[in-house]
């Protein structure tokens, strides 16, 4: 048996098989849920990559931005599944603008871009997905520590803030329903996402030197059983927390 039979689990943010949403997805089946995943723009990129998990889940096309589409999701949903048990928020971009060391000069536009998406998208899915979801659900969201200024980071940094605090609000409101509400603060991943982060490889050679546990950059297995665990019953008293796989660095000086 696994942590996670019967439970029916709402997986965004899978692009290729090196991100963490479809390792999640991968661990999630191995524990018994069904599994659903949505995708935005190469739709047909998704489902390609969804045919490598252990069961091919269907895929929906999800545009975070778009009402009509957070409107229609339980719809399509339903017609895989009868409700959900869990939702995986694993949904950042950012203009190139925003990030890379242009912080003073980055426009609103481009901010107000970060924040709709990286932000905001939490609470737009959460509401989007809740009429599916009973009592004892679980949304869990991918963060990356917010407590400090990251070298090239900048506004995706500030958006990241916002989201750490967009999930403490969702799990003040939401707590009379029992629904839960985490967050997964991940090291770096080398992922397709991170790739897209302006000055990401400085984090590659010195992130394992300073995390007390080791740290591999290739490896997002860490990160998505944490994730996985949430979801679960496991935590039944566990919301608006931070969880943070990252090999201690949150917890250590430089």
């Amino acid at each position: 048996m696994g942590i996670l039979d019967g439970k029916r689990i709402l997986v965004t943010g899978v692009l290729t098989d090196s991100s963490i949403a479809f390792h999640v997805a991968r661990v999630a089946q191995e524990q018994g849920a069904t599994v659903i995943l949505t995708g935005f723009g190469r739709l047909s990129l998704v489902e390609r990559i969804a045919k490598r998990l252990p069961d091919p889940p269907p895929v929906l096309e999800l545009d975070v931005k778009s009402s009509e589409q957070l409107d229609s999701l339980a719809e399509r949903v339903r017609a895989h599944v009868s409700g959900l048990d869990g939702v995986v928020h694993s949904i950042g971009n950012a203009p190139q603008d925003a990030m890379g060391g242009n912080f003073l000069n980055t426009s609103w536009e481009d901010v107000a871009a970060a924040l709709h998406v990286s932000t905001y998208s939490l609470k737009s899915l959460t509401m989007a997905a809740l009429p599916l979801m009973g009592a004892g659900g679980s949304v869990v969201g991918f963060d990356f520590d917010a407590a400090v200024a990251w070298p090239g980071y900048d506004w995706m940094g500030v958006a990241k803030a916002g989201l750490e605090a967009c999930a403490r609000y969702l799990a003040r409101d939401l707590g009379e329903q029992r629904i839960r509400v985490n967050l997964v603060a991940s090291g770096p991943v080398r992922t397709m996402a991170a790739k897209s982060i302006p000055g990401f490889e400085r984090f590659e050679p010195i992130w394992g030197q300073r995390a007390p546990l080791g740290w591999d950059i290739s490896d997002a297995g860490p990160a998505a059983r944490a994730c996985v665990a949430l979801l679960s019953d496991w935590f039944p008293a566990t919301t608006g927390e931070i969880i943070h796989v990252d090999g201690g660095v949150h917890a250590v000086g430089a």
